[in-house]
């Protein structure tokens, strides 16, 4: 069966928790530290399908997921640092989310996944992942997409600027779908998605927050994406799966999330091909 407990996380300068869900008649092998997607601007922590947790959890591993402070009150370098702080403290303070030390993979679902890869190639843990999951991120390897107008949300209702103004001014994780996520469509149709979390020069955030200068990583990657997907472009798939020989996971859908479909075939295969990666990486 199924259950669940939250973890209080201190030292940090907001409300920060993990969910904890394990299976109570399977033994933990292993850790899967997860980060929701959402753009940075929406999106929270308890996002996953009931599917993704009953099977994970009954393969045997124990999935945490992690809050992270959202844009614009927070930028990349606050987000990205955050994350690595969740990391180091699953490490140290393995005893408050499982009944043992276990080896830990990274997951995570589009921004989550950009997260996730990019703390691996840039950040240095104690404990280096066993292997990271990305479903449907990138590294912002290919060049305009991210920074033009994305025809997909230009076929959506305007947003006006000023929906800015109605997120919150203090740091914050939950960023729900009704309150939050007009502010990510603003930011896609306007082209003005990187300047929420970022306020530097353009050539700075490649060097810096790209995986462009990033040519390893510490350990297996396993990339799922849809061939239409409407949010990344496949093209960013493949150079990311490419650079670094990454076991790929291709669905022929039109959706960027596709997985939350738990009927879909592509989901449920999905998931045995991710169960597959970790026992092999252990």
């Amino acid at each position: 069966m199924l259950i669940n407990r939250t973890v209080s996380i201190f030292d940090t300068p907001f409300e920060k928790k993990a969910i904890v869900y394990k299976d109570s008649e399977t033994a933990c092998k292993g850790s899967i530290l997860y980060f929701h997607g959402g753009g940075f601007l929406y999106g929270q922590k308890e996002d996953l399908p009931d599917l993704h947790l009953t099977t994970l959890t009954k393969a045997g591993f124990a999935v945490i997921s992690f809050d992270y402070p959202l844009a614009p009150a927070a930028d990349i370098d606050q987000i990205l640092s955050d994350v690595c702080q969740s990391i180091s403290h699953y490490i140290d303070h393995s005893e408050l989310y499982v009944d043992e030390p276990l080896p830990y993979f990274l997951w995570g679902r589009s921004a989550g996944a950009y997260l996730c890869l990019l703390a691996g190639a840039k950040a240095t843990f104690k404990e280096a992942p066993k292997g990271i999951l990305s479903y449907y991120g990138y590294g912002f390897l290919c060049d305009l997409w991210f920074e033009q107008p994305a025809p997909y949300h230009c076929t959506l209702p305007r947003v006006d600027v000023s929906i800015l103004q109605t997120l919150p001014q203090e740091l914050h994780a939950n960023g729900a779908l009704d309150t939050h996520y007009s502010a990510y469509v603003y930011a896609r149709q306007s082209g003005q998605w990187i300047s929420q979390f970022y306020h530097g020069k353009s050539k700075d955030f490649l060097l810096n927050y790209s995986l462009r200068a990033s040519s390893q990583m510490p350990c297996p990657l396993f990339c799922a994406h849809s061939t239409n997907d409407p949010d990344v472009p496949y093209e960013e798939f493949t150079k990311l799966c490419d650079l670094y020989q990454a076991k790929r996971f291709v669905a022929s859908e039109k959706a960027h999330d596709f997985d939350r479909n738990e009927n879909s075939f592509f989901t449920k295969l999905l998931l045995k091909d991710t169960i597959g990666f970790l026992t092999e990486s252990l």
